[in-house]
């Protein structure tokens, strides 16, 4: 069957899109026949050669992973969720874009939030609004960089006015931001907020009662390098939207930073003598 030339055009854009990833040959053919090749009236099957197969996304994360290029194989999910996902409601009520997450594909720290607000929709980039800078800082002061770690959220879109993310949405975004600690395969998580906490762990304790201590977290269907389900630490602290909102709470996150930092072997960094 002919294409038209703007299926042609779709095609080549599409295959110039996976070759910038690094993914590929996205069509293959069987291996030719050691029998004597059929006449043309015959079918071209008898030949056998197989017809063009075009790779799903599994062959290709498949094929990512073989090679272990993370990076590839987050941007797999990406392409997977669509620039503009129509899979929940918040994808009708005002949402700019799709905030699918920043940092290191080989983060031993990851950080999950809630869900992007203004700033996030507007940029693409999850916490880069006031709680992204004192997300920064809080991960300056374990030593380390923001380009260090990988940061994500629980929801991919902004639910409006900042609401809490409902059941629906969060169960929608649960698998690609599974596939996501899948790909990166991180020591420890840091949930961020009670809704982060209760998504993560599926329980409907207080603040209270989930900080102070790790849980062994495996996301669903996610194996390790050897094949065995993957089995993270998590850990769970105040949203940095709430630190701003009662500073005295700082002092109880720091707690739960420095316990993260003590399992990862971190240091913080010297304090800087004031003047």
């Amino acid at each position: 069957m002919s294409l038209t030339p703007e299926k042609k055009s779709e095609v080549r854009n599409r295959l110039q899109f996976y070759r910038e990833m690094g993914i590929g040959p996205l069509y293959r053919r069987g291996t030719p026949s050691r029998q004597p090749v059929a006449e043309p009236e015959e079918d071209s099957r008898a030949a056998g050669w197989a017809e063009p197969v075009e790779l799903r996304s599994e062959d290709m994360s498949r094929e990512a992973a073989t090679t272990g290029d993370r990076e590839s194989q987050l941007r797999i999910i990406l392409n997977d969720i669509g620039p503009d996902c129509q899979r929940c409601k918040l994808s009708r009520l005002g949402r700019k874009q799709i905030v699918f997450g920043t940092g290191d594909p080989h983060a031993e720290l990851v950080f999950i939030g809630e869900g992007p607000g203004a700033d996030e929709d507007a940029q693409g980039l999850p916490f880069v609004g006031r709680a992204g800078q004192l997300l920064n800082n809080m991960i300056a002061a374990m030593g380390l960089k923001r380009e260090q770690v990988y940061i994500a959220n629980i929801v991919k879109c902004r639910p409006p006015q900042n609401r809490t993310p409902e059941r629906d949405e969060c169960d929608t975004c649960s698998p690609f931001l599974m596939r996501q600690i899948g790909v990166i395969r991180p020591r420890v998580i840091v949930a961020l907020g009670a809704t982060a906490a209760k998504n993560l762990l599926g329980v409907q304790d207080s603040m209270a009662s989930l900080r102070g201590r790790f849980y062994d977290f495996s996301p669903p269907g996610e194996v390790d390098e050897n094949g065995e389900p993957l089995v993270c630490k998590l850990a769970v602290t105040y949203h940095p939207a709430f630190l701003l909102r009662d500073p005295r709470q700082k002092k109880e996150t720091w707690k739960d930073l420095q316990m993260v930092m003590k399992y990862l072997g971190l240091e913080a960094p010297p304090r800087k003598e004031t003047e």
